[in-house]
């Protein structure tokens, strides 16, 4: 049986961090697992930011308020699941994708926690699992599923790569041009299309 694994920023909803720093200014949020291959480093770099300009969680569910699915998304979404199992599979957090998960029809989605102090502030974070994207893969092989999966960034390369077939969409040049044996798409009709021929 098949089972498709998918990111959730980049390919589905805008990216949730850039957003933030559009709507406060703080370019220093803009980073991304697309430029930042280690994730600790990553989120030990934006909660410092957070910090420095107390700013917390409630901040940042404002603004993910306001964000819709990229458009096509949903359609491409739900089509796909008429076909197959679909499994979101994220590093974002429960506590941001929770209105996300509302506006794409709540497809199951793996992700992680955050910490948050009762003022709001974000004071950490708790993984699902370590590496939870390819572990959660290797877990659905071994439970007897073969997957397809695709991303955008460098965490999404170990399940991309470990299954049945895997697509880059909408990534970054540089990630292309490094894995330039993977497929890649910018638009939903042509990936729909791809993962079509993998599933018949």
């Amino acid at each position: 049986m098949d089972i498709v694994c998918l990111d959730l920023e980049g390919v589905l909803v805008p990216e949730i961090w850039i957003a933030f720093s559009e709507a406060t200014g703080i370019p220093e949020l803009k980073r991304t697992t697309r430029d930042e291959p280690d994730y600790d480093k990553l989120m030990n770099y934006r909660l410092n930011i957070l910090k420095e300009h107390h700013l917390g969680l409630k901040e940042i569910q404002q603004t993910i308020a306001q964000i819709d699915p990229l458009p096509g998304a949903k359609a491409f979404l739900d089509e796909l699941r008429t076909l197959t199992q679909v499994l979101i599979l994220s590093d974002t957090f429960t506590e941001f994708a929770k209105p996300l998960m509302k506006k794409l029809g709540w497809p199951t989605l793996f992700c992680n926690s955050l910490e948050v102090a009762e003022n709001g502030e974000i004071t950490g974070y708790r993984m699902r699992i370590e590496n939870s994207k390819l572990t959660t893969v290797k877990a659905l092989q071994s439970a007897g599923f073969q997957t397809i999966a695709a991303g955008d960034s460098f965490n999404d390369l170990g399940m991309i790569r470990a299954g049945k077939a895997g697509f880059l969409f909408r990534s970054t040049e540089q990630i292309r041009k490094d894995n330039s044996d993977l497929p890649a798409f910018e638009e939903y009709d042509e990936f729909l299309a791809a993962i079509k021929n993998v599933l018949e």
